[in-house]
């Protein structure tokens, strides 16, 4: 079975047992290294396995994905990506956190587009377990992996969390949960919490990047975080240029500066 042009991927877990719940920092996020924080377990769970009853210190506060009305998720779904957002990529002091810069929207936009349904993929089977080397080897698309996966997360925090979604967990419990299924060590119904948890991750990284037409970096502000240029047509003066910062704003793609 051939594979996606951008296969679902995975991420290594570290040995994370001799560390003591290191913050989410953007410096292991622009390295490729796993992004969630080592999280305690919470109490009465195994490493990997949170159980318990939701208490933890109480509902996250989590920032509203403004001035959009979702049109691919439901309300259940968009609760999700709302609160997974925001502990992917958190709001701190380098930069605007993935919900704040649009990402959500970016997601519900791209998961309409052919891509995500699989429309380049060869979706035809035999469907294996294949090492990563071989790219995506499964049945269901970009936007069904999405889908799939929020349902079965979301079913297991019910079981687990006397009747709470994810959205509605502590920021530490939520935490726990996706560094779980980082690890692939998260049981869910229907899909590999691996498969979700890349995928996920991979698409909250492409929307907080991307160009601002596609609905997320909004103002242009993870450009001007890292640095990037945008897309200017002319470099010429600092092609020669080291060790000094470009001084320019970023341009999206409709030339707009930022």
């Amino acid at each position: 079975m051939l594979s996606p042009s951008h296969p679902p991927g995975s991420h290594t877990m570290k040995d994370d047992a001799d560390q003591n719940r290191p913050t989410l920092t953007r410096r292991r996020f622009f390295q490729g290294l796993t992004l969630l924080p080592v999280a305690a377990a919470l109490p009465g769970c195994a490493p990997g396995t949170p159980t318990g009853n939701g208490t933890g210190s109480g509902t996250p506060a989590t920032p509203a994905a403004k001035d959009y009305t979702p049109e691919f998720f439901n309300a259940a779904e968009w609760a999700f990506i709302t609160a997974a957002c925001d502990r992917l990529i958190p709001s701190d002091e380098t930069g605007p956190g993935a919900v704040e810069s649009g990402v959500p929207e970016f997601l519900d936009r791209h998961m309409q587009t052919p891509y995500a349904a699989g429309a380049i993929w060869y979706m035809q089977g035999p469907f294996l377990e294949a090492p990563s080397e071989f790219g995506y080897q499964g049945k269901l698309a970009l936007r069904d992996i999405l889908k799939v996966g929020i349902d079965a997360f979301d079913a297991h925090c019910r079981n687990q969390f006397d009747g709470k979604t994810f959205a509605q967990l502590s920021h530490e419990q939520q935490e726990t949960l996706l560094k779980a299924a980082e690890g692939g060590k998260l049981e869910l119904e229907a899909i590999s919490s691996k498969l979700f948890f890349s995928n996920l991750l991979g698409e909250v990284k492409n929307g907080y990047f991307a160009d601002p037409k596609y609905g997320a970096n909004k103002d242009m502000a993870a450009w001007k975080m890292i640095g990037y240029p945008g897309m200017r047509a002319d470099y010429i003066d600092w092609i020669s240029v080291r060790d000094k910062a470009y001084p320019l704003p970023p341009v999206d793609l409709a030339g707009r500066r930022g």
